[in-house]
């Protein structure tokens, strides 16, 4: 099992706040998916935002969040709107 440290944009921070809403490894974020693990985290911390997302989602999918395509981030953004 990988170390959710191993993946791309994902920081200390990040994996402590990972650790609390119960994900552990790089597999289970994998297969949690990232807009499930952002609601999660969404509920616990109230703070985060859209990055948050784009952080998780270029973790997944191995590169810099910065790097999403423009559809990906459109994708994001809407499901984050649904949530405000």
């Amino acid at each position: 099992m990988a170390e959710l440290s191993s993946l791309k944009n994902i920081g200390k921070e990040i994996v402590r706040k990972l650790k609390t809403i119960g994900i552990n490894t790089a597999e289970e974020l994998k297969e949690i998916g990232s807009k499930d693990t952002w609601f999660r985290l969404k509920l616990k911390y109230p703070e985060i935002c859209l990055v948050h997302l784009y952080t998780l989602e270029g973790a997944i999918s191995d590169m810099e969040y910065n790097q999403l395509s423009e559809k990906t981030k459109r994708d994001l953004k809407a499901f984050t709107d649904q949530w405000k």
